[in-house]
C-alpha cells in the first residue's frame, strides 16, 4: 500500500504544480481581458499594445491547457480508472470549440496593423470571446475537479 501511494505521488505530484501555474496564467488572461473590457479613454497605439499582450497569453494558455493540462489529467483519470476519462471524453469536444474561437480571434487580432477595421472592430468582439472564455473555464474548472482533484488525497 506504501508503495502505490509513494508511487502515485511520484506520478502524479507535478500536477498540482502544472495546473497551479496554468491557473495563474488564466488570471493574468482574465486581468488583460478585464483591462481591454474598460471603456476608458486610452490612446489607440497603447490599445493596440493591449489587444496585442491580451492574444499572446490568449495563445499561451489555450496551449498549455491542450499540450500541457489536458493530457496530464486525462492520464491521471485513466491512471485511477474511476469514471473520469469518460467525462474528459465528453467534455474535450466543447473545450476544443472554445480553442478554435480563441485562436480564430487571435489569428484575426493579434498584429492590430493587420486589422483593417481597427480597434473598433476589436471592442465590439472582446465581449462574444468573453463569454466563450467563460464557457471555457466552467468546464476546465469541471475536470480539474473531476479529474484531478478528486485524487488529490490519494497523491499525497
Amino acid at each position: 500500500m506504501l508503495e502505490n501511494c509513494r508511487n502515485a505521488k511520484e506520478r502524479w505530484g507535478g500536477v498540482s504544480e502544472i495546473i497551479d501555474r496554468w491557473l495563474r496564467e488564466r488570471q493574468e488572461l482574465i486581468v488583460r481581458y478585464c483591462d481591454l473590457t474598460a471603456k476608458a479613454d486610452v490612446p489607440a497605439d497603447v490599445r493596440a499594445v493591449q489587444y496585442q499582450s491580451f492574444c499572446q497569453i490568449l495563445v499561451d494558455y489555450v496551449s498549455a491547457g491542450h499540450f500541457e493540462v489536458y493530457g496530464q489529467l486525462i492520464e491521471e483519470a485513466r491512471e485511477f480508472g474511476d469514471g473520469g476519462e469518460e467525462l474528459a471524453n465528453k467534455v474535450m469536444p466543447d473545450i476544443d470549440k472554445t480553442t478554435e474561437v480563441a485562436l480564430n480571434f487571435n489569428d484575426r487580432f493579434d498584429d492590430i496593423n493587420r486589422v483593417d477595421d481597427g480597434l473598433g472592430t476589436l471592442d465590439s468582439e472582446i465581449p462574444a470571446l468573453g463569454q466563450v472564455l467563460e464557457e471555457r473555464f466552467s468546464l476546465e474548472d469541471m475536470l480539474i475537479e473531476q479529474l484531478h482533484t478528486v485524487h488529490a488525497d490519494q497523491v499525497a
